[in-house]
């Protein structure tokens, strides 16, 4: 049973997709370079959908998903990016480093993203296999633009003087 009736109302801050002058700063692995440049084109090719120029989209690589959150971090201190996307790919191995890599780089990139107040879509892939993340890649890639530009636009409406929609939740 729902505890709210049909005539009472919640203001809502609908999500918002729209990429227009939105500046994106993209950090992509070169580790397991195949999947990482797929996830990157398919990140790009979405933005660029979503009406981001692509003159407002900045692709820095490092070598591997332990170095992404690093370079997230420069990229979020000049102020220059309304969102930041990490893109990258770890593949199981036979050893523990597999989720120390894992692990570590979502640990800061999360840090990153709560310490700069800059949203930070995370593609880093975590799979067993190659073939798993050739799966993946044009998924994640897209997911990641879609998610960026939600939350920046999120980011600059949480204003002090914010405006919600009122709306019906049962609609």
């Amino acid at each position: 049973m729902n505890t709210l009736d049909n005539e009472q109302s919640v203001g809502v801050l609908a999500s918002d997709l729209n990429g227009e002058d939105l500046r994106v700063g993209i950090v992509q692995a070169r580790f397991n370079e195949a999947h990482c440049s797929a996830l990157t084109t398919a990140c790009i090719e979405e933005l660029i959908q979503l009406g981001v120029s692509q003159a407002d989209i900045k692709l820095v690589t490092v070598p591997g998903a332990l170095e992404i959150p690093f370079a997230l971090q420069k990229l979020a201190e000049t102020g220059e990016f309304d969102g930041l996307v990490a893109l990258g790919a770890v593949i199981r191995g036979e050893t523990y480093h597999f989720e120390l890599v894992s692990n570590e780089s979502a640990a800061g990139i999360s840090r990153i993203c709560l310490e700069s107040g800059l949203p930070i879509a995370n593609g880093v892939l975590t799979c067993e296999t190659d073939e798993q993340a050739q799966v993946r890649v044009q998924v994640k890639g897209a997911d990641c633009a879609r998610a960026v530009v939600e939350m920046a636009n999120l980011a600059l409406a949480l204003t002090p003087d914010i405006d919600f929609e009122i709306s019906n939740p049962q609609e």
